[in-house]
């Protein structure tokens, strides 16, 4: 699903696959960087925290993989330096689940809504 603000980048990446754990191959290739970027930005940014196990190894969430999508395109393609991606992505944490929090109640208010229209529709009257 395209947001609004998504760049061409963005849309060039592949889809997330419907899974529940991402090796750090796998979300490498998802996000167009290497496993060591990942690595190093697992360092610098608090935000990014994949699950670790059998001999450290890592497991990414499929919100790791919007978190890594979303640095680098701070980085990549907005140009900014680590301190400032730093800096926007907790200026934006609040703002971005406000967002979603926002976007789900929409959703829910349109399936109630088409729910609405089918039982009419079914009850002719209209």
């Amino acid at each position: 699903m395209k947001n609004s603000g998504e760049s061409d980048d963005q849309q060039s990446l592949p889809p997330i696959p419907d899974k529940r754990y991402f090796t750090i191959s796998e979300a490498a290739k998802l996000c167009s960087v290497k496993p060591h970027v990942l690595r190093y930005w697992e360092q610098e940014f608090l935000q990014l925290k994949p699950s670790k196990r059998r001999g450290n190894r890592r497991y990414y969430q499929y919100k790791d993989v919007l978190m890594i999508r979303q640095i680098r395109t701070l980085l990549y393609e907005n140009g900014f330096t680590i301190e400032g991606a730093k800096a926007q992505l907790t200026h934006n944490s609040a703002s971005v689940s406000q967002t979603v929090h926002t976007d789900a109640v929409v959703q829910k208010v349109i399936a109630d809504l088409e729910n609405v229209l089918q039982r009419l529709k079914e009850t002719e009257y209209l």
